[in-house]
């Protein structure tokens, strides 16, 4: 049994009432009652995948009595997206978000996160499913970055994309076709980037919603950079745009565009 999983209802009952904060919940395809209707409540407040399986992957995940549930505890703690952008405003700064659309490479993840931190961004945005796990080769891959770099995950992409329009965030996208080269792109402003997968890029629903549809010059044969690569250049981008403001966290620094 590893450290990182509670089981059984009345030990999970006592791990959300002391505040842990749970990457996924897996409960028996069977289960039902006052027990069950609680926890997808709790679930569904915080954005908390619960997957509903078989009594034999349970028996695989441990053999203890799990009474029907097993929640893997998170490595890290999940803010409110909004929290992010208030406090970004309040501190007279101009939110920079990164949301993955797709990336379920570990290692990715990390790299992302990684630049993204480098370069002031305020908060990585991942949806609940579909994604990249925050687990150990994630964090290793970060160098330290997710434990430092707020993470957020949503329940719909789309929505939190509709948000942050609302909330006066640009929303550009990363696109092979119909798109901008970036460097012509307007990216000096509050703003969050939307980076694909390699193989799929963009969901077309997200990328519809975006303002701007951007895309990253290339020579070569390959049809596209690896998106933690992609990522970095087009976060550089934006601090080289926005050289003639100091970026989040680097008050002492100097850019030299």
């Amino acid at each position: 049994m590893r450290k990182d999983f509670v089981f059984g209802k009345q030990p999970l009952v006592e791990a959300m009432k002391a505040g842990r904060t749970f990457e996924k919940v897996f409960l028996l395809k069977s289960a039902s009652g006052e027990f069950v209707e609680e926890l997808f409540a709790y679930c569904n407040e915080r954005n908390l995948s619960v997957q509903r399986v078989p009594m034999e992957k349970l028996n695989r995940l441990t053999r203890k009595n799990h009474q029907g549930v097993v929640a893997q505890l998170a490595l890290i703690e999940y803010y409110q997206v909004q929290d992010i952008v208030a406090h970004a405003f309040d501190q007279g700064e101009m939110p920079l978000l990164v949301m993955l659309d797709g990336v379920t490479d570990v290692r990715n993840l990390g790299a992302i996160a990684r630049s993204a931190a480098c370069t002031g961004a305020h908060a990585l945005i991942i949806p609940m499913k579909g994604t990249a796990m925050v687990n150990a080769d994630a964090m290793k891959a970060s160098a330290g970055a997710l434990q430092s770099l707020p993470v957020c995950k949503v329940s719909s992409l789309e929505r939190c994309i509709r948000e942050l329009k609302n909330l006066g965030l640009k929303i550009v996208a990363t696109a092979l076709d119909n798109s901008s080269l970036i460097h012509d792109t307007d990216l000096d402003g509050p703003l969050c980037v939307i980076m694909g997968s390699e193989d799929l890029g963009v969901h077309k629903k997200h990328l519809v919603l975006a303002d701007e549809a951007l895309t990253i010059p290339m020579v070569g044969e390959f049809d596209s950079y690896n998106v933690s690569v992609a990522t970095g250049i087009v976060l550089y981008e934006v601090i080289r745009q926005r050289s003639k403001t100091v970026p989040p966290g680097s008050r002492d620094q100097k850019l030299n565009p």
